[in-house]
């Protein structure tokens, strides 16, 4: 059977793939399903991810958690850094290593590795065009594994597609219900279980009106950097949203 845990930051919660009753699918959560039916039978399922979390917590906290489910997991998908990209002063080199790190633990552990690197929001976002090169230099950093060790590595960095605005929800951080549809697509793919994967339907380009760019800063910016200020985190006090084994079916 097919034990699949997930670790890593909001994107991996699946942050802004919003359901009625206000819980998150992101991808993630998708992915499970996929397997599920691609194999024709329940899997079991985990999403240790938490919103805010910088790498650090996520390739030891979250990881030692993952690797300690019993019975013991059989794939694990990885992403992180987003985070810390975000904050001053960070190594990039540090990064790369920690999760190189990360990865070998897993294979030494005799788990499957599904390594992503996250979409890239720095079209969309203030100051974006510094976060870019960041973004850049992790991708092609830990696609350098690809040769090196026995994993999947899913590249959602250079997607083009994703990049679109219909793919970002209002704080344009986070993906949308359409972007986590898209990266599960790609995922899946990935992973061996064919799926086509999401396009949204072409929407003709306009221009953003002062009264929104003054509502995205008031609502969405602007909390974020008191919560910096404060040296508060939106992940703080919570935990993973699956915890423990959950049977996923089709």
């Amino acid at each position: 059977m097919t034990r699949y845990v997930a670790i890593g930051d909001s994107f991996t919660e699946g942050l802004g793939g919003t359901l009625p009753d206000g819980s998150e699918r992101g991808w993630a959560d998708l992915v499970a399903a996929g397997i599920a039916a691609g194999e024709g039978k329940p899997i079991e399922y985990a999403n240790l991810a938490i919103r805010g979390r910088l790498l650090e917590p996520i390739v030891t906290e979250q990881l030692d958690a993952a690797l300690s489910l019993s019975p013991p997991p059989t794939l694990l998908s990885l992403n992180g850094g987003g985070n810390d990209m975000m904050r001053p002063g960070n190594d990039m080199a540090r990064l790369v290593e920690m999760t190189e790190q990360a990865v070998r633990r897993c294979l030494d552990a005799g788990v499957r590795v599904l390594l992503l690197s996250g979409a890239d929001p720095s079209g969309h976002l203030p100051m974006g065009s510094r976060m870019r090169p960041k973004g850049e230099a992790l991708t092609n950093a830990v696609s350098a594994f690809v040769g090196k060790y026995d994993l999947t590595f899913v590249d959602m960095f250079h997607d083009k597609e994703i990049q679109k605005p219909q793919y970002w929800s209002g704080d344009r951080l986070h993906l949308n219900t359409n972007g986590h549809r898209r990266v599960a697509g790609v995922v899946l793919n990935a992973l061996g279980y064919p799926t086509e994967a999401h396009v949204v339907a072409p929407d003709p380009a306009g221009t953003k009106s002062l009264a929104a760019e003054v509502r995205y800063y008031r609502e969405h910016v602007l909390p974020w950097i008191n919560r910096r200020l404060r040296g508060r985190s939106s992940g703080d006090n919570r935990s993973g949203k699956y915890v423990d084994w959950t049977p996923i079916t089709a």
